[in-house]
């Protein structure tokens, strides 16, 4: 996985961070602190219609006062375009639009995967499992900010 910088605004040191692990259907979100580079499953937005996804987001927003937005971009396990990181994409950009905070993009490849099998390891199966998934894949994409942070490995914006 990487991480890429926006090329929209700089990237704080210290503040709260929000993840998201977008879908059509659902998004995943997580909070971290970019100082302790801890992150944790924090909710779900169900909601079909963009305005009550953004209500949602908006109410986050305002709870957690994050200073950074990460969103996850699927590929294809080739590195191809993947239809839902056009829209990922798209999703960043009016993140970033609404609330004036900057946004990073990080490659989920495989984060939903990862996520599932550490929840199925912790013993999670069926509506646990369903319900808890979204979290966590956004919890492992702000690791993957996280980690990239740490090591330099943050790109240019591509």
């Amino acid at each position: 996985m990487s991480a890429h910088r926006s090329p929209l605004t700089a990237h704080p040191r210290t503040g709260t961070v929000l993840a998201f692990d977008y879908g059509e259907k659902r998004i995943g979100v997580a909070v971290g602190d970019l100082q302790t580079a801890l992150a944790h499953p924090l909710t779900t937005i169900t909601a079909a219609d963009n305005r009550s996804r953004f209500d949602a987001i908006a109410g986050l927003m305002a709870e957690w006062r994050p200073v950074l937005l990460v969103v996850g971009i699927p590929a294809r396990a080739d590195g191809s375009a993947h239809e839902v990181g056009r829209l990922a994409r798209r999703f960043a950009q009016r993140l970033h639009g609404r609330f004036g905070v900057g946004v990073a993009l990080v490659d989920e490849h495989l984060t939903s995967h990862a996520a599932e099998s550490a929840l199925r390891e912790a013993g999670a199966r069926g509506r646990r499992l369903k319900r808890a998934l979204d979290p966590v894949a956004a919890q492992r994409i702000l690791e993957a900010y996280f980690a990239a942070a740490k090591t330099g490995e943050m790109g240019n914006g591509k």
